[in-house]
């Protein structure tokens, strides 16, 4: 029979000491999770460790990577559907679907990002307010419990749903139903054409039927449109002001401490004002402001008018190992519903413990 030490080991840059696991199929992920929970060790589930600060981390245990998961099984250009291992890299999948003109819709500037994690961690592409977030896209999920069971949700078809939505459940859960080891997901056809438009107004997208973004920075607004050749061209000389061909997307704002600051979608403006001074990425429509600071100090103050306004500010990112703030603010009022939820795909409590809402 094999153990765990015939399982791949090896060094993750910047991951906390003790076991690094390298998992290459469902089967050693089982064994993993059933061992960790008959010895009540902690996981912390590993894709491309961009959001590893988010929320608190796990107490010391076993680091799982979802590396050697990476890959895409079953691609349906015909039917606009892709499978892939949760540990393929954002920017490979994204780069294989745009050979064929598709787009699973993924943030547009991921790093490292993996599509496990985004999923896991809920983050959003800045083209939301038109195609949706990644929830919306995802068809199936199959991931493996706490105590160890394969559960697969949804199907590879876009109606699908019957029943409780597992693999929407999923996102955003960071790991506590379960370590994501495939997905299958729905994808949008890529425009014939594209420009970036400088805007002075967010109004201006009055004129713009079904624009694909609206965002703002300090360096100002622009708004991201597609469509046919003669559509763009249209839209731009409608609009007016400096256009790009393709799509420019921005970098997020960047410090020492990274923020998501989300209000209802008409509060945007207001929102950017209380952020100031710290750096920001507004997305119009959203109601998602990106923000950027060198400390936490106003984080309070932003974070109790977020909350009073029915919004929220989270902690997405910061130095050394000591939070400043809780991460998240005030726990929903359905955090006894999701600890309920979470005791029965993780009894034992090892996968990602502490990281969510309430130090669920």
């Amino acid at each position: 029979m094999k153990t765990l030490a015939d399982l791949e080991q090896g060094n993750i840059d910047h991951a906390p000491e003790g076991p690094h696991l390298f998992p290459k199929d469902v089967d050693d992920v089982v064994r993993i999770v059933k061992a960790a929970t008959e010895s009540g060790t902690p996981i912390r589930v590993w894709g491309g460790g961009t959001r590893q600060r988010m929320g608190a981390a796990p107490g010391d245990g076993w680091t799982v990577s979802t590396a050697r998961l990476g890959q895409i099984d079953v691609w349906e250009p015909d039917d606009l559907t892709v499978v892939a291992g949760a540990g393929i890299g954002v920017g490979e999948l994204e780069a294989s679907l745009a050979t064929k003109n598709q787009t699973a819709v993924m943030p547009e500037r991921p790093g490292a990002a993996t599509l496990g994690g985004v999923l896991s961690t809920g983050r959003a592409p800045l083209r939301r307010a038109r195609l949706l977030g990644v929830r919306e896209r995802v068809l199936e999920v199959t991931l493996v419990t706490g105590d160890g069971r394969i559960v697969r949700s949804g199907g590879r078809v876009v109606k699908n749903v019957s029943g409780f939505d597992l693999h929407r459940a999923v996102v955003g859960s960071f790991g506590s139903l379960g370590i994501i080891v495939q997905v299958c997901l729905k994808l949008w056809p890529l425009a014939n054409a594209s420009a970036t438009i400088r805007v002075d107004d967010p109004e201006t997208v009055v004129k713009v039927k079904r624009p694909l973004a609206l965002l703002e920075t300090p360096d100002g607004l622009s708004l991201f449109v597609t469509g046919t050749d003669s559509d763009v061209t249209d839209t731009v000389e409608r609009v007016g002001g400096d256009a790009k061909e393709g799509l420019d997307w921005p970098d997020d704002p960047v410090g020492d401490f990274s923020w998501s600051l989300r209000v209802p979608p008409a509060l945007t403006g207001e929102a950017i004002n209380h952020s100031a001074p710290w750096r920001y990425l507004a997305i119009h429509g959203a109601g998602e402001v990106r923000l950027a600071s060198d400390t936490a100090d106003g984080a309070g103050d932003l974070r109790s008018w977020a909350e009073e306004m029915g919004g929220s500010l989270v902690l997405v990112d910061h130095p050394g190992d000591t939070l400043p703030i809780d991460p998240w603010g005030t726990p929903p009022e359905t955090l006894d519903l999701q600890r309920n939820l979470i005791a029965q795909f993780d009894p034992a409590r090892i996968l990602n413990p502490g990281r969510l809402p309430g130090g669920i």
